[in-house]
């Protein structure tokens, strides 16, 4: 007895490679980055959109990453194809990439040139505000072809930020310096999440309004400004002063009131999933700033 048509079709079905129709998406540059197919072969560019990648369902297609890409553990058995000085183009063009991320700040102009001649699509990754990891991971999933992985970890990311926000938006404002470098003194001004954190935790970033993303300042600067709280990175080495440059200037707030925090940089400047972390090191730090206020009746 012959089979029905329909069940032959099924059959067919089952033996015959689905076509993937093509995805677009626009990058954080506003470029609109059309893909034939999933990404298969992808080489990172920044330790951030690693760590994006492996959230959003495709840390097995990263090919080729660059230096400091540490995170997950399986991110550090990835090749590597250069640092944020130079790129290896004869290893970049070995691994044959379909897509290419890229840092907008963080790699130079004369490596997005490089990285240009190669012919292969390259998407602009820079996100500014918080829930820009979260739209980042959603559009990273659609080049992937990964939309329920990477929807699912950005509504946990979401959560999580909403979370703190509902904790600590409404307290008492604190004005925060932070430190990035000490040699010279070296900040984050508005145009960095670093500031949209800050504000996430009821805090105030003293040089949001310097138009640079990560400008220098002087230490006088610093002092006229008297902040409440000093922020920087935990120390890397027996020379690296980082915010205890500050402890001989008694007379600032945030010197006189013990207030110089430290915390895991690499979690709040990184802009990829473990940001809430970060946020959350942050706010508690503020936290104690607030109960370190001297009490009104003194």
């Amino acid at each position: 007895m012959t089979k029905p048509f329909h069940f032959i079709l099924l059959a067919l079905a089952a033996v015959i490679p689905v076509a993937h129709a093509a995805v677009s998406v626009v990058d954080d540059a506003g470029n609109r980055i059309t893909l034939q197919q999933p990404a298969q072969r992808i080489i990172s560019m920044s330790p951030h959109v690693t760590e994006l990648l492996f959230a959003a369902g495709g840390g097995e297609r990263i090919v080729g990453a660059m230096n400091f890409s540490n995170y997950p553990d399986a991110a550090k058995r990835i090749p590597l194809v250069g640092s944020n000085s130079q790129i290896d183009m004869e290893r970049a063009v070995a691994l044959k990439p379909d897509l290419l991320i890229v840092w907008q700040s963080g790699n130079t102009a004369r490596q997005l040139e490089q990285l240009r001649k190669l012919g292969v699509p390259v998407f602009f990754s820079e996100p500014r505000r918080l829930d820009d990891v979260a739209t980042s991971l959603t559009r990273l999933g659609q080049l992937l072809g990964t939309d329920a992985v990477a929807r699912k970890a950005a509504a946990d990311y979401r959560a999580q930020i909403a979370a703190l926000a509902a904790r600590h938006s409404k307290r008492p404002t604190v004005r925060v310096f932070y430190q990035i470098w000490d040699k010279p003194v070296y900040t984050l001004s508005g145009d960095h999440m670093v500031s949209d954190a800050i504000r996430l935790c009821g805090g105030e970033n003293i040089f949001a309004g310097l138009k640079v993303k990560a400008p220098s300042v002087s230490i006088e600067a610093v002092m006229q400004a008297n902040p409440e709280a000093i922020v920087g990175d935990e120390p890397h080495g027996p020379d690296d002063a980082g915010i205890t440059i500050w402890k001989p200037f008694s007379t600032m707030t945030a010197v006189g009131r013990g207030n110089l925090f430290t915390l895991d940089s690499e979690l709040l400047t990184r802009s990829g999933p473990r940001l809430p972390q970060g946020v959350a090191q942050l706010c508690e730090r503020l936290e104690t700033a607030r109960k370190r206020r001297p009490s009104k009746g003194m």
